[in-house]
């Protein structure tokens, strides 16, 4: 039984379109039935298209077969991320509003040179220089400025962009999703609150204090629970008309890049070892992707599929792999890695009562929630982490204290609460500045040595290690690695990223693969939203470049 169908109908009509126009006109070999996916859209009006936009895949066998239905954009990641740039590809596209003033005067008469075209059309580049942000990509600084103008100096400004939809922009894909869309939010701790603000979490479109408005309740201050987001990326989906482009419960297994041998115009798009490619690079032309994985369905079975795609968006967000200290012990059962873990022992009340305290182990915001959580339901803490707790890079010194209150009392236990010789080993909290776990042992110990090679040993009841995370790009080759600024470690959102394009999202080290979100370094909502108009801008042009050398060779004549 294959995982998605499509009506055969409507596959033969397309094949029979292409090969008619494929008469009128002599293709170069490098061009795809998928890369005038939209010429065809184009050409054969709206009849034709919202039936060719609703066959996104076919039986996996006949694709074997055929590789001819091909996407052209698979986006991987149904978070923020992979929601906005569906948004962006469906058509809606941000123009300036007419009565729009940007605070920032250089920005303004830079947007009003060209006020009739969408910021997708403008030169982002030109929009993007001279400005300064909290994030190191400049498409998301611009973007950001433009929907929440001078919000870093604490304003509430109106975004200064209104929304259209052009369908006649629309770029058929599909957005491929582990759960329901929203990605990661769908499974934080929900007694927390975001960092970012209510409205900084919003997609374009959709004022995040309307939907909370419809849905009867009041915003009482401006973070919200994770809970409250996940819902909102749901309706979001719904709400835009997006649904159709998503399928969940899909996991993916491979995501490879089809070559073909230049000295065979006959031969079929197949996969080419590394090894094999590095010797005879300049004999194989690149291809399209493909990609392999799994739905899971009722009943917990698995349906495997594959589908082929000209370009790939990955938008898988950082948090598939919680980061491990690589220390004896570690696997052991009293050992968790994640907020949800370590919430749901707490509900199975396996750690309420316990005289042994818990370990923490890290220094940012999801080691902090996990004291509040520990501290809010009288367990015992020893906080361990690395650094000083006067580091000036700590995330603490960067959250204004009325706004954040709950993490400045983390804060001021850190810095006051140390551990000495004379502390009380009953105590509801100590910090361990500038220490290290050493191993975990059975009888549920831990070694923590200082930064001076001090040695302690603590009974706990529980250690919770909250040190980062990191993708699961296990599906592409070499993990991913080779994609990142030191092809030689993981990707990560802060050390180690994928290296990009600045104005594109494209990948520097393989063409036609695109990363945005956590993957580039842009680990809040309100910046992601940068890379998806940076693809979108690279997909458009691509596509209306296409559609030009259409016209040009002659495929606008003789078509009923």
């Amino acid at each position: 039984m294959p995982v998605w169908c499509c009506r055969c109908s409507l596959a033969g009509h397309f094949r029979f379109y292409l090969r008619k126009l494929q008469c009128l006109r002599d293709y170069s070999d490098t061009e795809t039935e998928g890369e005038i996916f939209n010429s065809l859209v184009q050409y054969f009006g709206d009849n034709l298209g919202p039936k060719v936009k609703g066959m996104p895949l076919v039986e996996e066998t006949s694709l074997l077969e055929d590789s001819s239905v091909t996407l052209p954009v698979v986006i991987i990641g149904n978070g923020p991320s992979g929601i906005c740039l569906s948004y962006m590809l469906s058509g809606y596209r941000p123009y300036l509003s007419s009565e729009a003033i940007h605070p920032n005067t250089i920005l303004h008469s830079k947007l009003e040179e060209a006020r009739h075209l969408s910021i997708v059309d403008q030169d982002l580049e030109y929009l993007s220089e001279g400005l300064e942000g909290r994030s190191s990509n400049p498409v998301a600084v611009l973007f950001d400025t433009l929907l929440h103008p001078d919000a870093d100096f604490g304003y509430d400004y109106p975004s200064i962009l209104h929304w259209k939809l052009e369908q006649h922009h629309y770029i058929p894909h599909l957005v491929l999703g582990k759960g329901p869309p929203g990605g990661a939010w769908n499974n934080m701790e929900g007694s927390m609150l975001t960092i970012s603000f209510g409205n900084w979490m919003e997609l374009p479109g959709l004022k995040f204090k309307d939907w909370m408005s419809s849905k009867r309740r009041n915003l009482k201050g401006d973070r919200v629970m994770p809970e409250e987001i996940a819902r909102y990326y749901k309706h979001y989906v719904n709400v835009m008309g997006l649904q159709k482009n998503f399928r969940e419960n899909t996991y993916i297994t491979s995501v490879s890049r089809l070559y073909r041998d230049q000295g065979d115009n006959g031969s079929q798009d197949k996969d080419i070892s590394t090894k094999h490619l590095q010797n005879q690079k300049s004999k194989f032309v690149k291809r399209n992707w493909e990609i392999r994985g799994y739905q899971r369905i009722a009943g917990g079975s698995h349906v495997p599929f594959c589908l082929f795609a000209e370009n790939v968006a990955l938008a898988t967000g950082t948090l598939d792999s919680p980061a491990h200290l690589e220390v004896e012990g570690e696997e052991l059962p009293f050992v968790f890695h994640s907020m949800p873990e370590f919430g749901a022992a707490i509900n199975k009340r396996k750690l309420c009562g316990r005289a042994d305290p818990v370990l923490i182990v890290g220094s940012g915001l999801t080691a902090a929630d996990a004291v509040l959580c520990a501290y809010n339901n009288n367990i015992p803490v020893i906080h361990v982490f690395r650094r000083r707790v006067t580091d000036p890079s700590l995330i603490f010194k960067q959250l204004p204290q009325k706004l954040y209150p709950e993490y400045h009392k983390v804060y001021h236990m850190m810095c006051t609460q140390t551990y000495s010789a004379d502390s009380d080993p009953s105590s509801d909290y100590t910090s361990f500045p500038e220490h290290r776990v050493l191993s975990f042992k059975s009888d549920m110990k831990c070694i923590l040595q200082s930064v001076s090679g001090l040695k302690k040993i603590f009974k706990l009841s529980a250690a919770v290690v909250l040190i980062g995370s990191h993708p699961n790009l296990s599906f592409l080759k070499e993990q991913g690695c080779y994609l990142g600024h030191n092809s030689s470690q993981p990707i990560t959102c802060k050390g180690n990223p994928v290296e990009v394009d600045a104005y594109t999202y494209e990948c520097v080290k393989e063409a036609n693969l695109f990363a945005l979100g956590p993957l580039v370094g842009d680990n809040f909502v309100r910046f992601l939203k940068g890379g998806a108009l940076g693809v979108t801008r690279c997909l458009a042009t691509r596509q209306k470049k296409k559609q030009h050398l259409f016209v040009e060779r002659g495929g606008g004549d003789g078509i009923a």
